[in-house]
C-alpha cells in the first residue's frame, strides 16, 4: 500500500499584514506552509489634531522615543513634512534595531536603541535615560499602550508627552480557520510578536482544546509569560528576529514530529 502523505505543515504568522511577509519567505524556504492571519491591523487616525499639536512643541522636545516600526511609518512623513530640518537639540530613541531601522530610513541615523531586549526596560535601563530631569521628551506611539516608559522618565524628573498617530484593530472575527486546520492535523504552530496580538487571539478562541494544543512561539519574554499563565504551550526564541523566531520553530521540528 503507498504510504500516507504527511498533512500540510502550516506556521501562522500573526502579525499585520505589512510586517509578516520576510518571514513568511523564510518559512516557506524550509518548505512550510505560511498562512498570514494578523491579529492586529494598524489604522490611520480619523483626526490628527492632537498629533499635529504635539509636533508644533517639536523645537521645543530633547527626545523622540518611537514604540514600533508603525509608529515610524505612521509619524515621520508628517513630520518631515512639518520640519524638512529636524531641530537641533532633538534626538531620537528607538524600542528596538527595526524601529531604529525604520527611522534610519527616514535620514536618522543616531538612535539611542537597547541591544539586551527590545522593551521599555531595556530602554529605560540605558545611562541616557537615568539624567531626564527637567528633559521633554516625547513618546510616538499607537492610540493607548503600556504606561511603564512614560510613569518612569516623569518619576526621574522628566515631562512626557504622547504623540499618538496611529489606532491598532483585530481584522479577525471568529478563529474557526485556524481550529479547522487543528482539526486536520495541519496546524504547526503560531507566531505571535505582541501581547495585544495574543489578547486578540484568547478573546477569540478562549479555552479552546486546539489553542492549547498548538505550539505558540513568541520573540519576547513578557508575552512568554502571559501565555503561559494561560496554559499554552510556549517557546521562546533566543533573539526577537525574524531570523530568531525561524531557528526557534526548525529546534521544536524533531518534537513537533514525534
Amino acid at each position: 500500500m503507498p504510504e500516507t502523505a504527511r498533512p500540510e505543515r502550516v506556521i501562522v504568522i500573526t502579525r499585520p499584514l505589512d510586517q509578516a511577509h520576510h518571514l513568511a519567505e523564510m518559512l516557506r524556504q524550509q518548505g512550510w506552509t505560511a498562512l498570514l492571519y494578523p491579529l492586529l491591523a494598524i489604522e490611520p487616525l480619523n483626526d490628527y489634531s492632537r498629533f499635529d499639536a504635539c509636533l508644533n512643541r517639536l523645537a521645543d522636545i530633547d527626545w523622540a522615543i518611537f514604540i514600533s516600526t508603525n509608529a515610524v511609518q505612521q509619524a515621520m512623513p508628517r513630520m518631515m513634512q512639518r520640519f524638512p530640518v529636524l531641530p537641533q537639540q532633538l534626538r531620537f530613541a528607538a524600542i528596538g534595531p527595526s524601529t531604529a531601522a525604520g527611522l534610519g530610513r527616514f535620514g536618522v541615523t543616531s538612535v539611542l536603541t537597547p541591544q539586551a531586549r527590545n522593551d521599555s526596560e531595556q530602554l529605560l535601563a540605558l545611562p541616557e535615560m537615568q539624567a531626564v530631569s527637567g528633559q521633554r521628551i516625547m513618546i510616538v506611539r499607537g492610540v493607548g499602550g503600556r504606561e511603564l516608559l512614560a510613569e518612569t522618565l516623569r518619576a526621574r524628573g522628566a515631562e512626557v508627552v504622547f504623540a499618538e498617530c496611529y489606532r491598532r484593530i483585530n481584522p479577525q472575527q471568529d478563529a474557526d480557520e485556524l481550529r479547522r486546520l487543528w482539526q486536520n492535523k495541519q496546524l504547526h504552530a503560531l507566531v505571535i510578536t505582541s501581547s495585544e496580538a495574543l489578547r486578540n487571539l484568547l478573546a477569540l478562541a478562549g479555552n479552546a482544546d486546539w489553542l492549547r494544543d498548538t505550539l505558540i512561539c513568541v520573540n519576547h519574554a513578557r508575552i512568554a509569560e502571559q501565555a503561559r499563565l494561560h496554559g499554552l504551550q510556549v517557546v521562546l526564541a533566543t533573539t526577537p528576529t525574524d531570523e530568531g523566531v525561524l531557528q526557534c520553530l526548525i529546534q521544536q521540528q524533531p518534537r513537533q514530529q514525534t
